[in-house]
């Protein structure tokens, strides 16, 4: 009778232990040809996952058990720094397989949203080399046929969020094409709160004030540059494609410090004092530059103008609306030579 009765608790055991790996945990299991023996992590993409886990992969194969929450986004890194991504809940059982030289084309089944994924990745293929319009109208096309798929989440960002100029009204429409849970994400809140600071920030609108500090102290507004066209260029020390431009700005300075009508402002959102200050002596920066030393939260300077990479820029009018976003240096000259023209024909009108 002991032996039976410790038998069956020992069963029991089993069975309880097993029970809760089916539903707590997410077992991914597969083969990726010629990978190897190597280390790939998962972390997430928002702070539903907020942490980075290992998965071992001995001779091409993946074997690991995660455990997770609710439906979950995360990335799969691999050595060379692809990123592949994954949409886990409990009681997952993931399969990847594919190879090592195409890991932008992996096969993931064991879930709707990664089955979703990885047909919507072959369809691609069958269409072969599309241009960014294209391939933003094919995601366009699945968001409104899987409204709830999380994949909705991962192709919006990649396709329509992630070009060089977003169109944020066909962004919003997608999102309100969304259903079920997928509108309560981290990721999505955080995209709502951008277009309405992109909103504020569309040509002709006027932007918000701000009060910061220039190099000697003073406190700068954008008010300090009334009646006169403004362009502020956002930038950092420590962002290499800034301070190669800042090469430009310093060009385009000499030439019209003399402007009455034209003023050029640097806004740095750089951290470190020290290196701020070393980066506008070594790239010989005499306009006026602002910084408070807050970083990306920039006493709210960076969400006002929804500044999102760097560099960037905005021109503002004598009225502080904005005339222009983004300029490169043949629109600045252009806009400059506009601004000349305009002056000239107010000095006619007076005479």
């Amino acid at each position: 009778m002991k032996k039976t009765g410790l038998a069956y608790l020992l069963l029991l055991l089993l069975l309880t232990a097993c029970g809760s790996e089916q539903t707590g945990n997410v077992r991914i299991s597969g083969e990726i040809e010629g990978l190897g023996d190597d280390t790939l992590y998962l972390y997430g993409t928002d702070s539903w996952y907020d942490r980075m886990d290992t998965l071992v992969v001995k001779k091409n194969k993946i074997t690991a058990s995660l455990s997770v929450d609710t439906l979950v986004a995360v990335w799969l890194r691999f050595s060379d720094g692809t990123d592949y991504p994954l949409f886990l809940k409990q009681g997952d059982r993931i399969r990847i397989e594919g190879k090592a030289s195409e890991l932008a084309d992996l096969q993931v089944s064991g879930s709707q949203p990664n089955e979703e994924l990885t047909a919507f990745h072959q369809h691609l293929k069958t269409l072969g080399n599309l241009s960014e319009d294209d391939l933003e109208q094919q995601a366009d096309s699945f968001i409104r046929k899987h409204p709830a798929s999380l994949a909705c989440v991962y192709l919006l960002e990649k396709y329509v969020v992630q070009r060089p100029t977003p169109d944020y009204k066909h962004i919003e429409e997608l999102i309100e094409c969304m259903v079920g849970e997928l509108k309560d994400r981290p990721y999505v809140d955080d995209l709502l709160d951008r277009l309405k600071e992109q909103d504020k920030m569309e040509i002709g609108k006027l932007p918000s004030s701000f009060r910061i500090p220039n190099a000697e102290g003073k406190m700068i507004y954008r008010t300090t540059f009334k009646d006169r066209y403004l362009l502020i260029h956002f930038w950092a020390s420590w962002d290499s494609l800034s301070r190669k431009q800042n090469a430009m700005y310093r060009h385009i300075y000499r030439e019209e410090k003399k402007n009455k009508d034209f003023a050029l402002l640097g806004i740095s959102l750089d951290t470190d004092e020290a290196e701020w200050r070393k980066a506008l002596r070594q790239d010989t920066l005499e306009w006026d530059q602002l910084c408070n030393f807050s970083g990306w939260n920039g006493g709210g300077i960076a969400n006002q103008y929804a500044v999102r990479t760097l560099p960037c820029n905005y021109l503002l009018d004598p009225t502080g609306r904005i005339k222009g976003e983004n300029l490169d240096e043949e629109e600045i000259r252009a806009k400059l030579k506009e601004i000349a023209q305009e002056a000239k024909e107010k000095k006619k009108k007076k005479k």
